[in-house]
């Protein structure tokens, strides 16, 4: 007991002051709200007249576009492009509108679609081409995934998962209200990458795994992590001349002026990347050596530890695997742009198209491999300190009777788990005492039993 008290106060001296730290960073870098210097230009504002429809698509065809028309009649070629003829939404005729040829040679528009147009009519009276596509209306198939989403985690992890996810939405605010805020203000980058992440972290990790030295000790791992990404990251930033003007959401921001820093958005966004997939690998590490060493309690610490590192070491080459992957799955464009371009391997890697990519792809990877033996070598040490609790365990005798049936456990079985699992207990063929008398107990652990000790 006294063991497991020191233990978890020192897990409770470590994690207090940086959350208390964390916290007056946060204050002292709250945005103040203001975007002095910031012109903002609404890209789906219109001019006076202008408005944004919605319509079902009856048909489809191929066919001299709406806005030649003029030019038609003036002698010009025709041009062809694709017509959805839409019903709109608020009634009347169906409209002729004019489909982006993007758009027609990528998925193009078919009968059934919902989409967006553009309404020119009142500022363009009785001229052709006057709706123009916009976008298709998403909201449907989006909030089924999302619905289907859910239902898939809580009934897979149940409350936990519910826990989960409402953690997660307490993450996408702490983005939307602190880090996307300050960065267009213009504070610091690595600071507000840094400390968003923690305070998301250990949020999520308490809200969703509860408050246990298991738990405590994957978010001390997962801190370790994000101190080699932001170290990592801020020099990456610089060695590698990270501009951030590699694309046009970019210029838009450069456009827009203020006192944003591009490449220290750039560097956030390193520290943020790695959030998800470094607290996978410390809550998996820590789970792991807790759950080996229920099985081996007797197990030596070395034993503990070269054993969940074999599970750390498959965890790291799966999740390797993971993180380059989705970021090329994100870039595939980029990626098929430049491998037309014909140029050298080494130069296309390099290039500013997917320095970025790949600069992210390291940093992260290097977060999480390392904080897989610190995450572990905690564990162990925080387990072994710790121990499981025996005053929440079944007992096997005349009062413990009831319990093992009410358990569905015989008292063969239970003898049998009880000579297993006490020193000095009777011989195999020992039985259970079966009168009123004093009889000899055998503790036997109970998987809730282990659950609240380790919570306590």
């Amino acid at each position: 007991m006294a063991a497991r008290r020191k233990a978890n106060l020192l897990l409770a001296a470590i994690l207090l002051p940086i959350t208390v730290l964390t916290l007056i960073g946060m204050i002292a870098l709250w945005p103040s709200g203001e975007r002095t210097g910031v012109a903002v230009t609404d890209p789906y504002a219109t001019a006076p007249g202008v408005t944004f429809d919605v319509g079902t698509v009856q048909r489809v065809a191929i066919e001299t576009c709406p806005s030649s028309a003029a030019a038609v009649e003036a002698g010009a070629e025709a041009q062809e492009c694709m017509v959805a003829y839409t019903q709109p939404d608020a009634g009347g005729s169906p409209l002729q509108v004019e489909v982006t040829p993007e758009i027609a040679q990528s998925r193009g528009v078919e009968a059934g679609d919902k989409i967006r147009y553009l309404n020119l009519s009142e500022i363009m009276p009785g001229q052709p081409g006057t709706f123009i596509f916009v976008d298709f209306v998403r909201s449907i198939p989006i909030v089924l995934l999302a619905v289907l989403y859910a239902v898939v985690v809580v009934s897979v992890a149940r409350w936990r998962g519910f826990r989960a996810m409402l953690g997660l939405v307490g993450g996408f605010i702490v983005m939307a209200q602190f880090i996307l805020p300050g960065l267009v203000e213009g504070k610091p980058p690595l600071l507000l990458g840094l400390i968003g992440s923690i305070v998301i972290m250990v949020g999520v990790l308490y809200f969703a795994h509860g408050f246990s030295a298991r738990t405590s000790t994957a978010l001390l791992g997962t801190l370790f992590g994000l101190g080699i990404t932001a170290v990592m990251s801020a020099w990456a930033t610089d060695a590698a001349y990270l501009t951030g003007v590699g694309d046009e959401d970019t210029y838009q921001l450069v456009n827009m002026g203020g006192q944003m820093s591009l490449s220290g958005i750039i560097m956030c966004g390193l520290i943020i990347s790695g959030l998800g997939v470094l607290n996978d690998v410390t809550i998996t590490q820590s789970s792991a050596v807790w759950e080996m060493y229920e099985l081996a309690p007797g197990a030596s610490a070395k034993r503990l530890f070269t054993g969940a590192m074999r599970v750390g070491r498959d965890h790291i080459a799966s999740t390797v695997y993971t993180i380059a992957f989705a970021y090329a799955g994100a870039a595939l464009p980029v990626l098929i742009l430049v491998s037309l371009y014909e140029r050298p391997l080494f130069d296309t890697l390099t290039s500013g198209e997917l320095a970025e990519e790949i600069v992210r792809t390291l940093v992260g990877s290097i977060g999480l491999v390392l904080a897989i033996p610190v995450t572990t070598l905690i564990a162990v040490l925080v387990v072994k300190a710790t121990g499981i609790r025996r005053t929440d365990e079944v007992t096997v005798g005349v009062a413990g009777g009831e319990a093992l049936a009410m358990a569905g456990i015989d008292r063969g079985q239970a003898a049998e788990r009880a000579h297993l699992t006490n020193d000095g207990g009777s011989s195999p063929g020992h039985e259970l005492p079966t009168g009123h008398g004093p009889s000899t107990q055998h503790e036997l652990p109970t998987r809730r039993g282990r659950r609240r000790a380790e919570e306590a």
